[in-house]
């Protein structure tokens, strides 16, 4: 249930650094000007409002207790004037009248509905005779009328004697505060944020093997340590490869030269079974070699740039026909791709001619997955059982049972197929083929 409960509220929460931070920032001040508004109208305004409509009540029942007692037409015409001098009441007697009906509720505003509803409370409380209020704030004027036993008493108030303006004023301040705070949030979290985008964006570049020369670490104590911590880490890296392939180019080098005494031992050598072993021997250990530093290599130092893909897996496809293996691309004109050349040619090269060794026919089909390019390898060989899909991935790792020696090779094709298409930021699995065989999935970023 809780479990439940926490995903649907994560569905509805942002999804980026900057909108969660932005939430957090304002949520609070949300909560707090909203309580500050329920206070204020409950405990200032509409208090304010009742003490108003108090004294105008008092007043409007001393006028019509005045007129009830009988008073004469001076005495009245008097009550009248002093109303309108000191009161701002404007009061009218109608003998032998009727007062009007109520107003129509579904046409009132808020304002003039709470208005209405305090001085009715209140007059109700003050004169025992029936009354209508009809309130008009587009003119500003508040009417009430009072019914006598011989007449009724109009009286019209100015808004002001009984609505406070500070309402609005409030209101106002209130909305201004919160969008000046919430364009300062903004900017704020903005500054914050960019040094994370870009240390990102950086991450991702140098995980897709490509260079990140422009980046320097800035923004708050916590990301600038970040950004030192990915800037050694990128050192750290680069310093292993470049050393790992130093290293691998050094023992080849060692290891050319007696290869090279050897066979020219072997040359002089009568000829016999001994020789031909020999030479086998030499040659594949050369292979091997050749294998190693295919591996490590990794073309570190070669240029992003972009590739036709249909022309490279033309070029591709014609080595393998030559080997008498059909091959049938599907791939759309124009596709491109931004990659280091050589490396790729080389990773898809090891895929064809994986495929092309254990089957006589692969097919080839480069298809849009979103934001990726998906690259599928598919045969008609014996395939792989399913339990050595991750194995086959390993350095020196051959799947005997179905793929023998006698196709050759070191077990380093997959791995420095997926050596290289993982420094271009990409994945690649193994997955069973409908056509019997095994199916090589490539996705690339775009």
């Amino acid at each position: 249930m809780s479990m439940t409960g926490e995903f649907s509220i994560k569905k509805f929460l942002p999804r980026t650094l900057f909108g969660r931070s932005l939430m957090i920032l304002v949520t609070p001040v949300l909560l707090i000007q909203v309580i500050t508004v329920f206070v204020f109208f409950d405990r200032h305004w509409s208090k304010m409002t009742t003490r108003l409509a108090f004294a105008v009540s008092g007043e409007l029942s001393a006028i019509t207790q005045a007129v009830k007692d009988g008073a004469d037409p001076q005495e009245l015409e008097n009550i009248v004037g002093y109303a309108q001098k000191y009161l701002t009441l404007s009061v009218s007697y109608e003998p032998g009248g009727q007062i009007p009906a109520e107003e129509d509720s579904s046409f009132v505003q808020v304002w003039e509905a709470v208005v209405a509803q305090k001085l009715g409370a209140e007059l109700a409380a003050q004169i025992s005779e029936p009354f209508v209020i009809h309130t008009n704030f587009n003119d500003k004027m508040i009417e009430v009328f009072i019914q006598l036993d011989t007449g009724f008493l109009r009286v019209s108030l100015p808004q002001r004697r009984l609505f406070s303006s500070s309402g609005y004023v409030f209101l106002l301040w209130m909305i201004g505060t919160s969008v000046l705070l919430l364009i300062v949030a903004v900017m704020f979290m903005r500054n914050q944020v960019r040094p994370i985008r870009k240390l990102a964006v950086a991450a991702e570049r140098f995980g897709k093997g490509r260079d990140t020369p422009f980046f320097k670490p800035e923004g708050a104590k916590e990301v600038r340590q970040a950004g030192h911590a990915f800037l050694d880490m990128r050192r750290r890296i680069q310093r292993q490869v470049t050393q790992r392939t130093e290293m691998l180019a050094g023992v080849s080098h060692d290891l050319r030269t007696p290869l090279t005494r050897m066979k020219l031992q072997v040359e002089m050598m009568g000829e016999g079974p001994d020789k031909a072993d020999m030479q086998q021997d030499i040659a594949d250990m050369e292979r091997m070699i050749h294998g190693y530093l295919d591996f490590v290599r990794g073309d570190g130092d070669e240029k992003f740039e972009t590739v036709a893909l249909l022309a490279l897996f033309e070029k591709l496809a014609a080595q393998l026909k030559r080997q008498n293996v059909a091959v049938e691309l599907d791939i759309p004109t124009g596709m491109v791709l931004a990659v280091r050349p050589l490396a790729f040619e080389r990773a898809m090269s090891n895929l064809l001619t994986n495929a092309g060794k254990y089957a006589d026919h692969v097919w080839v089909s480069v298809r849009e997955d979103g934001e990726k390019l998906r690259i599928v390898v598919e045969d008609n060989g014996p395939g792989v059982p399913e339990d050595k899909y991750e194995d086959v991935f390993k350095p020196f790792t051959r799947v005997d049972t179905s793929r023998n020696a006698e196709t050759g090779g070191v077990g380093l094709g997959l791995p420095i197929a997926m050596d290289i298409v993982h420094g271009h930021g990409g994945k690649i699995w193994l997955e069973a083929s409908e056509h019997g065989g095994l199916k090589v999935v490539v996705r690339m970023p775009v």
